[in-house]
């Protein structure tokens, strides 16, 4: 398998390892949000400890880099708990779907933080995926729809970590920014988790060591997956989880998507689409003006 197929396969894992952790989190029934919250981190930090150690990497980065990594995990830890609300109270599916929301965020945040450029594709791909969130969380203005903005809220926090991790870039290894994620969540947690705290049964302990080894595996191949390719060629693939989503739900719930779900995932999957193919494009216009420079200096 050459790098580009390891790319995809571990971004699929990667995908597969979310649905499976979402069935965890909605498994665990009757457990605390933050002590589920403080579990899988702390699950997280045990592994990602370990990589470090092995590897003798950097568990908490460089100074100057200190303001970055710990607003990249302020905001993470907020999309965590929200999103950990969500899925308890949506299916996976719909959970899924609004979780699937942050790229297009980052697009939105890069544009006014990091001055990036916003393409003639990107705009009506917002406003599809604007469309499609609509549809998925069909707004009726009342507590009903609390879930709902939970899980879009867990995204635009997402969005924000995500938009971090591109001002850290290669600055700092990706095992030292999710450990300091984890040992910043375990730390906010802890009161949370104490005032509130009820006894797992053995069941519950198993459902909530599976949300952070499943956490973990998802973060640790997605990793993978960029090592051996470029973000723009295999971040599509992460769409997959929809679909994962769609079948894992099936089988632990019976989950069935309602068509106004099915719809909404289709126009986001497809803004994404749209996003990936126009990135393409313009990756291989670059690359295509670079050779022909390299060709015109060569004469």
């Amino acid at each position: 398998m050459d790098n580009k197929g390891k790319a995809i396969f571990f971004m699929l894992l990667s995908a597969l390892a979310y649905a499976f952790m979402n069935a965890f989190v909605k498994l665990a029934g009757g457990i605390p949000i933050f002590q589920r919250v403080l579990i899988t981190n702390v699950v997280m930090l045990i592994m990602t400890w370990f990589v470090i150690y092995k590897n003798k990497l950097s568990y908490f980065g460089k100074r100057e880099h200190q303001k970055y990594l710990f607003a990249r995990s302020f905001w993470g830890y907020i999309a965590v708990v929200t999103n950990f609300y969500a899925i308890a109270h949506l299916t996976i599916a719909d959970s899924s779907i609004l979780g699937r929301l942050s790229p297009f965020i980052v697009t939105i945040c890069a544009y006014f933080y990091l001055k990036e450029k916003i393409s003639k594709i990107q705009i009506p791909a917002l406003i599809i995926v604007f469309i499609g969130t609509l549809l998925v969380v069909r707004p009726s203005f009342n507590l009903e729809i609390v879930p709902a903005l939970s899980g879009i809220i867990s995204a635009i926090f997402s969005g924000f970590a995500y938009t971090l991790l591109r001002v850290l870039g290669d600055k700092e290894d990706s095992n030292t920014t999710v450990f300091y994620f984890a040992v910043v969540s375990v730390i906010f947690s802890i009161p949370f988790a104490i005032t509130n705290y009820i006894a797992p049964n053995p069941y519950q302990w198993l459902m909530l060591i599976l949300i952070g080894v499943s956490y973990g595996i998802a973060q640790i191949t997605m990793t993978l997956s960029y090592k051996y390719a470029p973000a723009s060629e295999v971040s599509i693939y992460i769409y997959s989880n929809i679909i994962f989503a769609i079948g894992v739900g099936y089988i632990f719930f019976r989950e069935i998507p309602d068509m106004l779900s099915v719809l909404g995932s289709i126009f986001i999957i497809a803004a994404s689409v749209m996003v990936y193919l126009d990135s393409k494009k313009n990756s291989k216009n670059e690359d295509s003006c670079k050779e022909e420079k390299i060709n015109i200096e060569d004469i």
